[in-house]
């Protein structure tokens, strides 16, 4: 099963049109080089200015850190195989490309839940911030997240290995993705399905009580603030979060609501490239557009380049 290899089908973006070709290559590599250069801008900005060093842009810089691996563990491979028109991915490959997949993805949305954290213990007990969010939980923290991602991942990774395929199969994506995989197995699949869903209601699910546990007692902390302006203070202080959660869980559920309601792989795919491209090149733009301490960094640091 090992010298199996599997075909990456790319029709679906139109790189099997001579046509369309450099015009699909341009919009990936150019969106790719939003999402590295935008994601480092915001990891540079928040180590450059000692008034960033704190937990929420910590938190920041590494899902900006994860963002950039999250679409570097896909995009790359994508140019790649359009200018060399070799679409071939071993089954080693395919399971590594997997498997970091998973490991960013998972990592992306515990953060989110660990930010949420953050911005609950900040509104709803503001005088023992400091205390409660000190340096070594925060170290604990990304830590634990990492560990969780990593255990996501390779349990994903190990339901996949488990797979059988007769021939050489063709992949109608432009990665490997688990429920892709699950349709292209000869083997009987209802199982590793079942396997699947559940790591993935365990690793997906928990994130998602976290952030709406935090949500719900910020948003009755906040209501309950005499003056107007200590309640725009507050919702502003979550709103690049909550834009960032509404997007990134959006676009992931689309994924897998598309792959299991359609059966047309272009819309499977396009929906993928909005959760695995889209997504992290959106992030950046949000923290900083609705953001005044990093638009503020960001000018700084441009002033002082020109």
């Amino acid at each position: 099963m090992i010298q199996n290899l599997y075909i990456l089908q790319n029709d679906h973006h139109g790189s099997n049109d001579p046509e369309l070709q450099p015009l699909t290559c341009s919009l990936f590599l150019s969106m790719y080089l939003v999402t590295v250069l935008g994601n480092l801008l915001i990891i540079l900005a928040v180590s450059s200015d000692s008034h960033l060093h704190t937990p929420m842009y910590f938190f920041l810089s590494i899902l900006s850190l994860s963002d950039i691996g999250f679409t570097s563990t896909t995009v790359p491979k994508v140019i790649w195989d359009i200018q060399t028109h070799n679409r071939v991915m071993s089954h080693t490959g395919c399971l590594v490309q997997l498997s970091v997949f998973n490991l960013f993805g998972c990592l992306d949305s515990v953060l989110l839940s660990v930010m949420a954290y953050d911005r609950f213990v900040a509104v709803c007990y503001p005088l023992h911030y400091p205390v409660i969010m000190n340096p070594r939980l925060c170290l604990l923290l990304i830590l634990v997240s990492f560990l969780i991602s990593l255990l996501d991942s390779q349990l994903h990774c190990l339901i996949m290995s488990q797979l059988t395929f007769c021939t050489n199969v063709e992949i109608p994506h432009f990665f490997c993705e688990p429920p892709q995989l699950l349709k292209l197995s000869c083997n009987d699949t209802s199982t590793n399905k079942i396997f699947m869903y559940f790591i993935g209601a365990i690793f997906g699910g928990i994130p998602v009580l976290g952030i709406l546990f935090s949500y719900i007692r910020i948003v009755s902390s906040i209501l309950r603030l005499p003056s107007t302006g200590g309640k725009y203070k507050a919702f502003s202080t979550c709103g690049s979060h909550l834009s960032i959660v509404c997007l990134y869980y959006g676009t992931g559920l689309g994924v897998y609501l598309s792959s299991t309601v359609s059966h047309s792989p272009g819309k499977v795919a396009g929906a993928s490239v909005m959760y695995a491209v889209v997504a992290p090149m959106l992030n950046p733009f949000i923290y900083s557009l609705r953001n005044r301490d990093i638009k503020k960094v960001l000018q700084r640091l441009l002033n002082r380049t020109a």
